[in-house]
C-alpha cells in the first residue's frame, strides 16, 4: 500500500504532521507493507526570498494583527513540543521554498529523501536557519548524505527537478488537496491538515482493510 505525503517546509502544521504520522505508521501492525512517497507542495509559489519575519509576513498575508499571529506560532510551537519537536518562535523569515523542493527530489533519487526532509524541517523550525540561504541548503543536502558539489549544480541549474515539484504540484490539484499536509492512501482516502496520530492510524487501518480486500 502506498502513502502519499504533500508537504512544504514553510509549513508549521506540515512539520508537526509528519511526526504525528510516522507515530501512527510506527505502531501499524502492517507498516512493513506500507510505501511512503513525499511530495511537494508551495504554500506561497510568488514568494520571494529575503529577510521579513515570518509572523509579519504571514501576519498581513491573512489579515492578521501581529498578536494574532505569535498567538497562532505558540499554538503551533505547543503541538511541536507534544511531539518532542523543537520550535523557536520568532526568528524565521518568509521565502520561496521552490530550491528546497528541488533538492527535496535529488535527495529522493539518492534514497535520502526522508533524511533531507527531516533535516530541513529541524533547521528551519527548531534552529531557524534560513532555509532560502544557499550555503544553508547546500548544509541540508550534505547533512542528509547528498554530494555538495551535485546538490550545488542543482541550484546552480533553475530547470533541475524543477518538472518533478511541478509535477507534484498538479497531481495535488487533481487529487483535490485544499491545503497540507496532505495524505492520500492507496489514491483512494484523502486526509487533509493536522490530524491526530490516532486518526491516521484509522485511516491506514481503513486503506489497509480495502487494500487487502481488493487482492486478487
Amino acid at each position: 500500500m502506498r502513502v502519499e505525503i504533500w508537504t512544504d517546509i514553510a509549513c508549521p502544521w506540515c512539520y508537526v504532521g509528519r511526526a504525528r504520522f510516522e507515530r501512527a505508521l510506527a505502531g501499524f501492525e502492517h507498516r512493513d507493507g506500507v510505501e511512503v512517497l513525499h511530495r511537494s507542495f508551495e504554500l506561497n509559489p510568488d514568494a520571494r526570498n529575503g529577510s521579513t519575519p515570518i509572523i509579519d509576513a504571514v501576519a498581513a498575508q491573512y489579515g492578521r494583527t501581529r498578536e494574532q499571529q505569535v498567538a497562532r506560532e505558540e499554538h503551533a510551537a505547543a503541538e511541536a513540543g507534544a511531539e518532542g519537536l523543537g520550535f523557536r518562535i520568532g526568528g524565521r523569515v518568509y521565502g520561496n521554498t521552490f530550491d528546497v523542493h528541488r533538492l527535496a527530489h535529488l535527495a529522493k533519487e539518492r534514497g535520502v529523501q526522508q533524511e533531507f526532509l527531516d533535516i530541513a524541517f529541524r533547521v528551519n523550525f527548531a534552529d531557524e536557519r534560513s532555509v532560502y540561504d544557499r550555503e544553508t541548503q547546500l548544509d541540508l543536502a550534505v547533512e542528509a548524505g547528498l554530494d555538495r558539489a551535485e546538490a550545488d549544480a542543482v541550484l546552480a541549474d533553475p530547470d533541475a527537478y524543477a518538472g518533478d515539484v511541478r509535477a507534484d504540484e498538479r497531481l495535488a490539484a487533481e487529487l483535490g488537496a485544499g491545503g497540507v499536509p496532505f495524505f492520500v492512501l492507496d489514491r483512494k482516502y484523502g486526509v487533509t491538515g493536522l490530524q491526530s496520530a490516532e486518526m491516521l492510524t484509522r485511516a491506514l487501518e481503513q486503506a489497509w482493510d480495502n487494500h487487502a480486500a481488493a487482492r486478487p
